[in-house]
């Protein structure tokens, strides 16, 4: 659904997405792979739904910058400019508020970041605190009763939430889908664990609220005709509510069969999926290929510590190979850094790596983001440390140059050439072998030949090329 609010006036709103800095976990440096197809990781879910809620006659325009600038015509053009976007994108998204002004323009932000730390943001004019809802409706009114720029910012608390059964279709119609590495769905928000790095329970909720499986579908017809080959989950737990999980999941399996499994999916879960075999089933049914799960650690009193004790109800590399048996190649997420890590841990990171065979692994550092149990912790022991010129914002237990030192040669470990060709090998006759035969699937297969095409394309010698540009010799 859109706003129930009937605007008098007119305006054009100009969506910017802020880019991310090129990172490992978003897989920026294998975009020349796909022969120049894919320029950006993944559609701004969050920035897209709140374009297609506004008024039906206010003019929309959405640029992701990820895949290119707003440019001075886009910013002339609008009336107002709308951002979001995650603490990490901070710099991008103080540059794009920057720039706005510039021209003089009015920004509205919201999303994770500001509503987690609205006090980072004292340039923003308005600013939304929390998720779309009453607070949306009120920005709406005053983009509708004013032009330009407020004489002081502007805050508006979310009071009551849209119910994500009242969610409009994501504004896909205002992107190029085939230029991401991968699409993006939302079934579900908020998630009843409470580790203690997580900001999730604080921003969304511990009672995950959810779609119908009518709207999924339907967004999912959407990234189809789009040009979507593959969909994550966006949910911050798959699994938050097992008994939604269950009744999507056939939903999905239908869908798959009807259309000749169009896309493969990917999601996030906690690791006790595991243990709910009808829910594996399924998902391998439906054409699950993927589950991220934040393992974090193998060693068993470091989760205590942190609240994820859900990672233990069976042991973790039984529960992998349980994900594996289904035909689903598990990505995991790891944290060093913890108050529990010893000078070993690392050793024991590395021989959990090998002995799970897990291919993909985020091998992070240990930063407190705020509105978690672990800020507030730390705050108390004065152990949060200012932003700048470091990797991350805590003192550590450890030594830092440790801890820096441990992380690299995780890395290091984890990446070497024949490890990770190693554990893919592994997958590929123990994994992958597992899923089902899928039926051919012309588009899937047109999109493929493309891609590879273009790769062949930009990287064959010049004279290969000139055979098929000109097949009967010549200049």
């Amino acid at each position: 659904m859109r706003t129930p609010y009937q605007p008098r006036s007119r305006r054009r709103i100009l969506c910017i997405s802020p880019r991310y800095a090129p990172s490992f976990g978003t897989f920026h440096y294998s975009y020349p792979l796909f022969g120049g197809r894919i320029r950006a990781f993944m559609p701004p879910q969050g920035l897209l739904v709140v374009a297609a809620y506004l008024p039906e006659s206010w003019e929309v325009r959405f640029v992701d910058e990820n895949s290119r600038p707003a440019t001075a015509e886009d910013l002339a053009w609008a009336d107002a400019v709308f951002l979001s976007g995650m603490h990490v994108q901070r710099p991008f998204i103080e540059d794009a508020i920057a720039r706005a002004h510039r021209a003089g323009k009015p920004v509205v932000l919201g999303g994770p970041s500001v509503s987690g730390c609205p006090e980072h943001y004292p340039g923003a004019d308005l600013i939304q605190v929390g998720e779309m809802g009453d607070s949306t409706d009120a920005i709406i009114r005053w983009l509708d009763d004013h032009a330009g720029r407020p004489p002081a910012q502007l805050r508006f608390d979310t009071g009551t939430r849209l119910p994500l059964t009242d969610f409009p279709l994501p504004a896909y119609h205002l992107i190029r889908l085939p230029q991401y590495f991968i699409s993006s769905v939302q079934f579900s928000s908020g998630c009843p664990y409470t580790c203690e790095f997580c900001d999730i329970p604080a921003l969304y909720g511990r009672n995950p609220r959810l779609k119908t499986p009518g709207q999924v579908l339907a967004e999912l017809d959407a990234l189809v005709a789009g040009g979507a080959l593959a969909i994550y989950f966006v949910d911050d737990n798959f699994i938050a509510n097992q008994k939604g999980a269950l009744e999507l999941l056939p939903h999905l399996v239908e869908w798959q069969r009807r259309h000749r499994f169009p896309v493969r999916f990917a999601c996030e879960a906690t690791l006790n999926i595991a243990r709910n075999e009808r829910v594996l089933g399924l998902m391998r049914d439906a054409g699950f290929h993927v589950v991220f799960c934040g393992i974090e650690t193998p060693e068993p009193d470091a989760l205590r510590s942190m609240s994820k004790d859900q990672n233990l109800r069976m042991p973790i590399l039984e529960a992998v190979r349980k994900l594996n048996d289904y035909g689903l190649e598990v990505v995991s997420g790891i944290i060093l850094g913890l108050d529990t890590d010893t000078p070993a841990t690392v050793d024991h990171l590395i021989e959990f790596i090998e002995a799970s065979r897990i291919p993909m692994l985020t091998i992070n550092i240990l930063y407190a983001l705020p509105r978690t149990p672990l800020w507030e912790r730390l705050a108390a022991e004065g152990r949060i440390l200012p932003d700048g010129g470091r990797e991350s914002n805590v003192v550590f237990c450890l030594p830092e140059k440790t801890v820096i030192g441990m992380w690299r040669r995780a890395i290091g470990a984890a990446y070497a050439p024949e490890a990770i060709y190693r554990r893919f090998a592994h997958n590929l006759a123990h994994t992958f072998a597992k899923r089902p035969a899928y039926p051919r699937n012309p588009r899937r297969a047109s999109m493929r030949f493309h891609t590879r095409w273009r790769r062949w394309y930009r990287i064959a010698p010049r004279r290969s090329r000139s055979v098929f540009q000109n097949p009967r010799g010549g200049c």
